[in-house]
């Protein structure tokens, strides 16, 4: 394989940077839970998908229009620099205004929308084309193994151990020491050092490109429209890629806002339980990278995107009900096979059918369609009858009935689809 060890260093960067993103990231909307305030992070996380709208189009022509290792360079270092200076002020002040967490929220979030897109787009740049499927379970394996040590370490730090003991994924670890739960500040440092570590891994990066890239000048008016009309000139992977970006659509709503009331008010249970549902979210992912590629090997790409969208309508009705500690878990487990299959086998779509040159701006068109649709879910969900007593088991109701008509939607467009382009996966 080619460029294998820039391979290499641009994945161990994203895992060490992720980790501690994750906890952060775990972190904040527990807070706000904890606060008996997450009405109001409701709609600080709402405001910062609107501005995400705008932001969008701006994350996908940067990631066409500049070098790919620059763009991370100047990313770890500015968000980094930033998060430090945020913790440092909360290690002065003893504590931190809830302004200044939600800084830290928004400028993690607006980082995932440029550096995801950049993410896939270097690696498709750098990879044969042959090894697409590979390298994107990949991918989501160590992705997802970053999740799981962010949630053992959100679990360890938000709740410490009590009695030397701190129950993660539903079982009691002894560790033979006291730990008291972590500042939230004292969490920012911990994300702000892991920026500067992956800053370091992608300065050893040395890569010959696979892809030519012709240099674009356009406005970013111009950009983006180049990408809105390689769409519509292919409508078919347009109606796709929105339609099957519909379950991570809720996953987003879920695993940020939901999942904290959900833990919090219909299974009364604490921090740990929601990290650990996270971890068992992570682990379902992290098979879903292993074997999905066997799952699927002979179903075309929009068939398994249905099954996987079904099934995770199937889940949020179960959560509709109230379920025993163990049937939480293994739901979540199974979230996280359905959310990670489904992404893998839509990223091979991508790189498959659509050109690395506008990759990231027609990705751009789907992040905004996506943006838009939690715009819509956030403002309802953010309503104060979602935060009464147990009623955010209607949220869930509500998200798989989207999932159902998605999966409608992609069933009828399935035969333009297989007439117009090629989804079987690339290795036997």
């Amino acid at each position: 394989m080619k460029n294998l060890k820039a391979i290499i260093l641009l994945f161990v960067a994203n895992f060490v940077s992720s980790v501690a993103q994750g906890i952060s990231m775990l972190a904040i909307p527990w807070y706000f839970t904890m606060q008996a305030e997450m009405e109001r992070f409701g709609y600080i996380y709402l405001i910062t998908n609107i501005i995400a709208l705008f932001w969008v189009p701006y994350s996908g022509t940067i990631v066409d229009k500049y070098n790919r290792k620059n763009i991370f360079l100047i990313l770890m270092g500015v968000i980094g620099s930033i998060i430090l200076s945020i913790a440092l002020l909360g290690f002065h002040l003893g504590t931190l205004p809830w302004v200044l967490i939600v800084c830290v929220f928004m400028l993690t979030f607006f980082n995932y929308n440029l550096h995801y897109p950049t993410l896939y787009s270097f690696v498709q740049e750098i990879t044969e084309e042959k090894y697409y499927s590979r390298i994107t379970s990949i991918l989501e394996i160590q992705g997802q193994l970053a999740t799981i040590l962010s949630g053992a370490g959100a679990a360890f730090l938000l709740e410490g151990t009590k009695n030397g003991v701190l129950n993660i994924l539903g079982f009691n670890i002894e560790f033979g020491f006291e730990l008291n739960p972590w500042q939230i500040y004292e969490i920012f440092l911990l994300d702000a050092t892991t920026y500067f570590l992956g800053f370091g891994i992608i300065l050893l990066i040395k890569f010959r490109p696979l892809k030519q890239r012709t240099k674009v000048v356009d406005s970013v008016r111009l950009q983006l429209k180049t990408g809105w009309n390689f769409l519509v000139d292919n409508k078919s992977i347009f109606v796709f890629g929105v339609a099957s970006y519909a379950i991570f659509v809720s996953i987003l709503i879920e695993g940020f806002y939901l999942l904290p009331i959900y833990v919090k008010n219909q299974m009364q249970r604490g921090g740990d339980v929601f990290a650990s549902a996270d971890m068992y979210y992570a682990l379902g992912a992290v098979l879903a990278g292993v074997f999905i590629r066997i799952i699927f090997k002979k179903i075309r790409i929009p068939e398994s995107i249905i099954m996987l969208t079904f099934a995770t309508a199937l889940i949020y009705f179960c959560l509709y009900f109230e379920l025993s500690l163990n049937i939480f878990f293994l739901l979540m487990l199974a979230l996280g096979v359905v959310n990670a299959g489904s992404r893998i086998q839509r990223v091979n779509f991508l790189f498959l059918n659509i050109p690395n040159q506008v990759y990231g701006r027609a990705n751009s068109i789907f992040n905004m369609a996506n943006i838009l649709f939690r715009i819509f879910f956030l403002a309802v969900f953010s309503m104060t009858f979602f935060q009464l007593g147990n009623n955010i088991i209607y949220a869930f109701l509500i998200l798989g009935i989207f999932l159902i008509i998605a999966c409608i939607i992609m069933y009828y467009n399935s035969k333009q689809f297989n007439k117009e382009h090629s989804f079987t996966n690339l290795e036997t």
